[in-house]
Protein backbone atom coordinates (compact mmCIF):
# COMPACT_ATOMS: atom_id res chain seq x y z
CA UNK A 1 0.00 0.00 0.00
CA UNK A 2 1.68 3.31 -1.24
CA UNK A 3 2.04 6.18 1.77
CA UNK A 4 -0.72 8.84 1.73
CA UNK A 5 1.66 11.23 1.57
CA UNK A 6 3.30 9.73 -1.19
CA UNK A 7 0.08 9.07 -3.09
CA UNK A 8 -0.60 13.04 -2.59
CA UNK A 9 2.63 14.24 -4.11
CA UNK A 10 1.96 11.94 -7.16
CA UNK A 11 -1.33 13.05 -7.99
CA UNK A 12 0.28 17.05 -7.52
CA UNK A 13 3.32 16.33 -9.98
CA UNK A 14 0.94 14.73 -12.81
CA UNK A 15 -1.77 16.66 -12.52
CA UNK A 16 0.52 20.52 -12.57
CA UNK A 17 2.81 18.06 -14.96
CA UNK A 18 -0.52 18.31 -17.47
CA UNK A 19 -0.79 21.86 -16.87
CA UNK A 20 3.11 22.33 -17.86
CA UNK A 21 1.51 21.32 -21.11
CA UNK A 22 -1.55 23.50 -21.52
CA UNK A 23 -1.46 26.37 -19.68
CA UNK A 24 1.46 27.94 -21.88
CA UNK A 25 0.89 26.33 -24.96
CA UNK A 26 -2.82 25.29 -25.30
CA UNK A 27 -3.74 28.89 -26.16
CA UNK A 28 -0.71 28.93 -28.93
CA UNK A 29 -2.11 26.00 -30.13
CA UNK A 30 -5.64 27.29 -30.70
CA UNK A 31 -3.77 30.61 -32.13
CA UNK A 32 -2.08 28.40 -34.68
CA UNK A 33 -4.84 26.35 -35.86
CA UNK A 34 -6.83 29.80 -36.98
CA UNK A 35 -8.78 30.47 -34.01
CA UNK A 36 -9.35 34.37 -33.07
CA UNK A 37 -8.50 36.09 -30.06
CA UNK A 38 -12.08 36.11 -29.17
CA UNK A 39 -12.53 32.53 -29.74
CA UNK A 40 -9.36 32.10 -27.79
CA UNK A 41 -10.83 33.85 -24.74
CA UNK A 42 -14.21 31.83 -24.87
CA UNK A 43 -12.83 28.45 -24.97
CA UNK A 44 -10.55 29.61 -21.70
CA UNK A 45 -13.72 31.11 -20.39
CA UNK A 46 -16.01 28.34 -20.65
CA UNK A 47 -13.41 25.87 -19.29
CA UNK A 48 -13.32 27.71 -16.33
CA UNK A 49 -17.30 28.43 -16.06
CA UNK A 50 -17.87 24.80 -16.51
CA UNK A 51 -15.43 24.35 -13.22
CA UNK A 52 -17.86 26.61 -11.10
CA UNK A 53 -20.37 24.74 -11.69
CA UNK A 54 -19.17 20.67 -11.92
CA UNK A 55 -16.68 21.65 -9.26
CA UNK A 56 -19.70 22.63 -6.30
CA UNK A 57 -22.08 19.73 -7.34
CA UNK A 58 -19.06 17.16 -7.84
CA UNK A 59 -17.88 18.41 -3.97
CA UNK A 60 -21.69 18.64 -2.47
CA UNK A 61 -21.90 15.39 -4.11
CA UNK A 62 -18.56 14.36 -2.18
CA UNK A 63 -19.16 15.09 1.46
CA UNK A 64 -23.09 14.50 1.33
CA UNK A 65 -22.36 10.60 0.28
CA UNK A 66 -18.62 10.50 1.80
CA UNK A 67 -17.44 9.50 -1.83
CA UNK A 68 -14.84 11.54 -2.54
CA UNK A 69 -12.09 9.12 -3.17
CA UNK A 70 -14.48 7.10 -6.08
CA UNK A 71 -15.52 10.21 -7.26
CA UNK A 72 -11.62 11.56 -8.11
CA UNK A 73 -10.92 8.26 -9.40
CA UNK A 74 -13.96 8.37 -12.27
CA UNK A 75 -13.19 12.04 -12.82
CA UNK A 76 -9.81 11.35 -13.31
CA UNK A 77 -10.04 8.28 -15.82
CA UNK A 78 -13.20 10.02 -17.51
CA UNK A 79 -11.55 13.61 -18.44
CA UNK A 80 -8.48 11.92 -19.58
CA UNK A 81 -10.51 9.70 -22.06
CA UNK A 82 -12.30 13.06 -23.03
CA UNK A 83 -9.13 15.14 -23.74
CA UNK A 84 -8.61 12.51 -26.58
CA UNK A 85 -10.91 14.07 -28.54
CA UNK A 86 -8.90 17.01 -29.23
CA UNK A 87 -7.01 15.08 -31.29
CA UNK A 88 -9.42 14.59 -34.03
CA UNK A 89 -11.16 18.55 -33.97
CA UNK A 90 -9.48 21.69 -34.93
CA UNK A 91 -13.22 23.43 -35.29
CA UNK A 92 -14.35 25.70 -33.38
CA UNK A 93 -17.89 24.75 -32.53
CA UNK A 94 -16.55 21.06 -31.46
CA UNK A 95 -13.75 22.25 -29.48
CA UNK A 96 -16.28 24.17 -27.38
CA UNK A 97 -18.51 20.85 -27.05
CA UNK A 98 -15.50 18.92 -26.30
CA UNK A 99 -14.36 21.88 -23.53
CA UNK A 100 -17.17 21.65 -22.04
CA UNK A 101 -17.68 17.98 -21.72
CA UNK A 102 -14.04 17.12 -20.60
CA UNK A 103 -14.56 20.27 -18.39
CA UNK A 104 -17.71 18.59 -16.36
CA UNK A 105 -15.12 15.83 -15.50
CA UNK A 106 -12.03 17.63 -14.93
CA UNK A 107 -13.26 20.68 -12.71
CA UNK A 108 -13.60 18.70 -9.22
CA UNK A 109 -10.00 17.27 -9.20
CA UNK A 110 -7.84 19.70 -8.01
CA UNK A 111 -10.45 20.67 -5.27
CA UNK A 112 -10.80 17.35 -4.06
CA UNK A 113 -6.66 17.08 -4.11
CA UNK A 114 -6.29 20.02 -2.35
CA UNK A 115 -8.90 18.46 0.22
CA UNK A 116 -6.97 15.13 0.50
CA UNK A 117 -4.24 16.93 1.18
CA UNK A 118 -5.42 18.69 3.63
CA UNK A 119 -6.61 15.64 5.48
CA UNK A 120 -3.81 13.81 5.39
CA UNK A 121 -1.47 16.73 6.33
CA UNK A 122 -3.18 16.94 9.46
CA UNK A 123 -1.86 19.58 12.14
CA UNK A 124 0.88 19.78 9.41
CA UNK A 125 -1.16 21.78 7.71
CA UNK A 126 1.64 24.56 7.15
CA UNK A 127 3.79 22.01 5.50
CA UNK A 128 1.59 22.05 2.66
CA UNK A 129 3.52 24.35 0.61
CA UNK A 130 6.25 21.77 0.64
CA UNK A 131 3.57 18.92 -0.55
CA UNK A 132 2.30 21.42 -3.12
CA UNK A 133 5.38 22.18 -4.58
CA UNK A 134 6.19 18.23 -6.41
CA UNK A 135 3.08 19.83 -8.96
CA UNK A 136 5.64 23.08 -9.71
CA UNK A 137 8.68 20.94 -9.98
CA UNK A 138 6.64 18.58 -12.50
CA UNK A 139 5.58 21.88 -14.16
CA UNK A 140 8.91 23.33 -14.61
CA UNK A 141 10.40 20.13 -16.44
CA UNK A 142 7.49 20.12 -18.60
CA UNK A 143 7.46 23.38 -19.69
CA UNK A 144 10.74 23.29 -20.78
CA UNK A 145 10.73 20.06 -22.36
CA UNK A 146 8.03 21.42 -24.43
CA UNK A 147 9.36 25.19 -24.88
CA UNK A 148 12.30 23.30 -26.80
CA UNK A 149 9.72 20.39 -28.91
CA UNK A 150 7.43 22.67 -30.34
CA UNK A 151 10.74 24.92 -31.96
CA UNK A 152 11.31 21.94 -33.48
CA UNK A 153 8.44 20.05 -34.44
CA UNK A 154 4.47 21.14 -34.87
CA UNK A 155 2.61 22.34 -31.86
CA UNK A 156 -0.23 19.86 -32.44
CA UNK A 157 2.49 17.75 -29.84
CA UNK A 158 1.05 19.09 -27.17
CA UNK A 159 -2.51 17.37 -27.15
CA UNK A 160 -0.74 14.18 -26.87
CA UNK A 161 1.82 15.11 -24.43
CA UNK A 162 -1.18 16.44 -22.05
CA UNK A 163 -3.14 12.98 -23.02
CA UNK A 164 0.04 10.78 -21.78
CA UNK A 165 0.34 12.88 -18.33
CA UNK A 166 -3.51 12.68 -18.02
CA UNK A 167 -3.48 9.02 -18.35
CA UNK A 168 -0.77 8.70 -15.94
CA UNK A 169 -2.63 10.36 -13.09
CA UNK A 170 -5.67 8.96 -13.55
CA UNK A 171 -3.73 5.42 -13.09
CA UNK A 172 -1.83 6.67 -10.15
CA UNK A 173 -5.39 8.16 -8.55
CA UNK A 174 -6.06 4.43 -7.44
CA UNK A 175 -3.87 4.63 -5.02
CA UNK A 176 -5.55 8.02 -3.22
CA UNK A 177 -6.46 7.65 0.25
CA UNK A 178 -9.87 7.26 2.17
CA UNK A 179 -10.86 9.64 4.25
CA UNK A 180 -11.18 8.83 7.70
CA UNK A 181 -14.25 7.24 9.53
CA UNK A 182 -14.09 10.26 11.96
CA UNK A 183 -14.57 12.90 9.32
CA UNK A 184 -17.16 11.16 7.56
CA UNK A 185 -19.02 11.58 11.19
CA UNK A 186 -19.16 14.97 11.38
CA UNK A 187 -22.40 17.16 10.96
CA UNK A 188 -22.69 19.57 7.72
CA UNK A 189 -23.20 23.08 8.50
CA UNK A 190 -22.98 24.97 5.07
CA UNK A 191 -24.76 27.67 6.87
CA UNK A 192 -21.42 28.39 8.46
CA UNK A 193 -19.21 27.75 5.64
CA UNK A 194 -21.13 30.94 3.81
CA UNK A 195 -20.34 33.27 6.95
CA UNK A 196 -19.49 36.81 6.46
CA UNK A 197 -15.66 36.35 6.13
CA UNK A 198 -15.84 33.64 4.04
CA UNK A 199 -17.73 35.72 1.87
CA UNK A 200 -15.35 38.63 1.67
CA UNK A 201 -12.03 36.39 1.68
CA UNK A 202 -13.66 34.69 -1.73
CA UNK A 203 -15.08 38.04 -3.16
CA UNK A 204 -11.51 39.54 -3.03
CA UNK A 205 -9.94 36.13 -4.37
CA UNK A 206 -12.24 36.28 -7.28
CA UNK A 207 -10.43 39.90 -7.94
CA UNK A 208 -7.36 38.19 -7.31
CA UNK A 209 -8.08 36.02 -10.13
CA UNK A 210 -9.72 37.69 -12.63
CA UNK A 211 -5.90 39.77 -12.35
CA UNK A 212 -4.81 36.86 -13.68
CA UNK A 213 -6.90 35.89 -16.96
CA UNK A 214 -4.80 37.63 -18.77
CA UNK A 215 -1.68 36.23 -17.68
CA UNK A 216 -2.85 32.50 -18.20
CA UNK A 217 -4.68 33.48 -21.45
CA UNK A 218 -2.42 35.83 -23.14
CA UNK A 219 0.70 35.75 -21.85
CA UNK A 220 2.47 33.42 -24.18
CA UNK A 221 0.70 35.33 -27.00
CA UNK A 222 2.19 38.66 -25.18
CA UNK A 223 5.36 36.91 -25.45
CA UNK A 224 5.03 35.68 -29.43
CA UNK A 225 4.10 39.15 -30.20
CA UNK A 226 7.62 40.64 -28.87
CA UNK A 227 9.39 38.21 -30.98
CA UNK A 228 10.27 35.45 -28.52
CA UNK A 229 10.12 31.90 -29.60
CA UNK A 230 8.82 29.06 -27.79
CA UNK A 231 12.25 28.39 -25.70
CA UNK A 232 12.10 32.06 -24.24
CA UNK A 233 8.44 31.23 -23.52
CA UNK A 234 8.90 27.89 -22.14
CA UNK A 235 11.69 29.54 -19.91
CA UNK A 236 9.30 32.52 -18.95
CA UNK A 237 6.85 29.88 -17.02
CA UNK A 238 9.40 27.75 -15.75
CA UNK A 239 10.83 30.78 -13.66
CA UNK A 240 7.64 31.70 -12.43
CA UNK A 241 7.37 27.73 -11.00
CA UNK A 242 10.67 27.99 -9.98
CA UNK A 243 10.06 30.91 -7.74
CA UNK A 244 7.01 29.04 -6.60
CA UNK A 245 8.74 26.05 -5.76
CA UNK A 246 11.28 27.83 -3.62
CA UNK A 247 8.60 29.57 -1.66
CA UNK A 248 6.42 26.40 -0.99
CA UNK A 249 9.60 24.77 0.09
CA UNK A 250 10.49 27.28 2.23
CA UNK A 251 6.61 28.10 3.55
CA UNK A 252 7.06 26.71 6.97
CA UNK A 253 8.98 29.76 7.85
CA UNK A 254 6.73 32.17 5.86
CA UNK A 255 3.80 31.16 8.37
CA UNK A 256 5.70 30.89 11.48
CA UNK A 257 6.43 34.46 11.00
CA UNK A 258 3.58 35.95 9.33
CA UNK A 259 -0.07 35.17 9.67
CA UNK A 260 -2.84 33.60 6.86
CA UNK A 261 -4.42 36.94 6.74
CA UNK A 262 -1.10 38.98 6.81
CA UNK A 263 0.06 36.74 3.52
CA UNK A 264 -2.44 37.06 1.89
CA UNK A 265 -2.45 40.98 1.61
CA UNK A 266 0.86 40.99 1.03
CA UNK A 267 0.57 39.16 -2.06
CA UNK A 268 -2.47 41.55 -3.27
CA UNK A 269 0.05 44.45 -3.08
CA UNK A 270 2.75 42.16 -5.34
CA UNK A 271 0.13 41.26 -7.74
CA UNK A 272 -0.61 45.13 -8.77
CA UNK A 273 3.14 45.32 -8.74
CA UNK A 274 3.58 42.57 -11.54
CA UNK A 275 1.03 43.90 -13.64
CA UNK A 276 2.50 46.70 -14.30
CA UNK A 277 5.64 45.78 -15.12
CA UNK A 278 4.35 43.40 -17.67
CA UNK A 279 2.20 46.28 -19.04
CA UNK A 280 5.48 48.34 -19.62
CA UNK A 281 8.01 45.86 -19.95
CA UNK A 282 10.04 45.64 -23.08
CA UNK A 283 13.00 44.14 -22.18
CA UNK A 284 13.23 40.56 -22.07
CA UNK A 285 15.71 40.55 -18.26
CA UNK A 286 12.25 42.58 -16.88
CA UNK A 287 10.27 40.24 -18.13
CA UNK A 288 11.71 37.46 -16.73
CA UNK A 289 12.39 38.97 -13.52
CA UNK A 290 8.72 39.67 -12.64
CA UNK A 291 8.04 36.06 -13.64
CA UNK A 292 9.74 35.93 -9.93
CA UNK A 293 6.81 38.12 -8.35
CA UNK A 294 4.65 34.53 -8.80
CA UNK A 295 6.25 33.07 -6.20
CA UNK A 296 3.85 35.88 -3.94
CA UNK A 297 1.21 36.53 -7.05
CA UNK A 298 0.44 32.74 -7.25
CA UNK A 299 2.76 31.10 -4.77
CA UNK A 300 1.82 32.61 -1.27
CA UNK A 301 -1.55 33.69 -2.56
CA UNK A 302 -2.58 30.06 -3.12
CA UNK A 303 -0.91 28.17 -0.11
CA UNK A 304 -2.73 30.70 2.45
CA UNK A 305 -6.05 30.63 0.53
CA UNK A 306 -5.66 26.91 0.61
CA UNK A 307 -5.13 27.05 4.25
CA UNK A 308 -7.78 29.31 5.19
CA UNK A 309 -10.79 28.26 3.64
CA UNK A 310 -9.76 24.82 5.50
CA UNK A 311 -9.95 26.80 8.51
CA UNK A 312 -13.40 28.40 7.35
CA UNK A 313 -14.76 25.53 6.33
CA UNK A 314 -16.87 22.89 9.28
CA UNK A 315 -15.08 19.60 9.61
CA UNK A 316 -17.87 17.64 7.47
CA UNK A 317 -17.66 20.12 4.65
CA UNK A 318 -13.93 20.56 3.61
CA UNK A 319 -14.32 18.90 -0.09
CA UNK A 320 -17.66 21.63 -0.45
CA UNK A 321 -15.33 24.00 1.15
CA UNK A 322 -12.23 23.68 -1.20
CA UNK A 323 -14.44 22.89 -3.97
CA UNK A 324 -16.54 26.40 -3.61
CA UNK A 325 -12.72 28.25 -3.35
CA UNK A 326 -12.08 27.01 -6.26
CA UNK A 327 -15.15 27.83 -8.01
CA UNK A 328 -15.49 31.48 -7.31
CA UNK A 329 -11.43 32.11 -7.76
CA UNK A 330 -10.12 29.44 -10.80
CA UNK A 331 -13.97 28.93 -11.91
CA UNK A 332 -15.78 32.38 -11.59
CA UNK A 333 -12.89 34.54 -11.31
CA UNK A 334 -10.58 33.15 -14.41
CA UNK A 335 -14.27 33.04 -16.80
CA UNK A 336 -14.43 36.69 -16.44
CA UNK A 337 -11.16 37.51 -16.60
CA UNK A 338 -10.72 35.52 -19.57
CA UNK A 339 -14.19 36.75 -20.98
CA UNK A 340 -12.96 40.71 -20.59
CA UNK A 341 -9.28 39.80 -21.41
CA UNK A 342 -10.61 37.92 -24.99
CA UNK A 343 -12.88 41.31 -25.64
CA UNK A 344 -10.13 43.55 -25.03
CA UNK A 345 -7.63 41.30 -26.91
CA UNK A 346 -6.54 43.42 -30.18
CA UNK A 347 -3.87 41.62 -32.31
CA UNK A 348 -0.54 42.63 -31.60
CA UNK A 349 -1.11 44.34 -28.66
CA UNK A 350 -1.45 42.84 -25.58
CA UNK A 351 -0.16 45.24 -23.08
CA UNK A 352 -2.84 46.64 -21.94
CA UNK A 353 -4.93 43.42 -20.41
CA UNK A 354 -1.98 43.97 -17.88
CA UNK A 355 -3.17 47.39 -16.86
CA UNK A 356 -6.72 45.92 -16.47
CA UNK A 357 -5.11 42.85 -14.31
CA UNK A 358 -3.19 45.98 -12.17
CA UNK A 359 -6.24 47.25 -11.61
CA UNK A 360 -8.62 44.23 -10.63
CA UNK A 361 -5.66 43.37 -8.30
CA UNK A 362 -5.41 46.35 -6.59
CA UNK A 363 -9.58 46.55 -6.19
CA UNK A 364 -9.29 42.87 -4.13
CA UNK A 365 -6.50 43.58 -2.18
CA UNK A 366 -8.61 46.95 -0.98
CA UNK A 367 -11.34 44.57 -0.31
CA UNK A 368 -9.52 42.33 1.84
CA UNK A 369 -7.26 44.88 3.69
CA UNK A 370 -10.13 47.19 4.56
CA UNK A 371 -12.58 44.39 5.73
CA UNK A 372 -10.11 42.86 7.97
CA UNK A 373 -8.52 46.48 9.39
CA UNK A 374 -12.39 47.18 10.25
CA UNK A 375 -12.95 43.62 11.63
CA UNK A 376 -9.45 44.24 14.01
CA UNK A 377 -10.50 48.14 14.62
CA UNK A 378 -14.28 46.97 15.98
CA UNK A 379 -12.08 43.87 18.06
CA UNK A 380 -9.29 46.24 20.07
Amino acid sequence: MIDAKIAIRVQYFFYFGAMGVFLPYFNLYCLEIGLSGFQIGTLSALRAAVLIVFSLLWGHLADRRGIRRPIYILCSFTSAALWALFLWTTDFGFMMAVTLIYGAFYAPIIAFLEAFAMDVLGNTRHRYGQTRAWGSIAFIAVVLIIGQIIDRYAIGFIIIAALCIQAIQAIASIAMPKPGQQRLKERHDTGSLLSGRTAIFLSSAFFMLVSHGAYYAFFSIHLAQLGHGGIFIGLCWALASIAEVVVMILSPRLFARLSVIRVLTISFGVAVLRWVILYMAQSSALIMASQLLHAVTYGTFHMAGIIYMDQLAPAADKTLGQALNNAVTYGLGLTVGFFVSGALYSEGNTAPLFLFSAATALLGGALFFGFHQYARTRNM
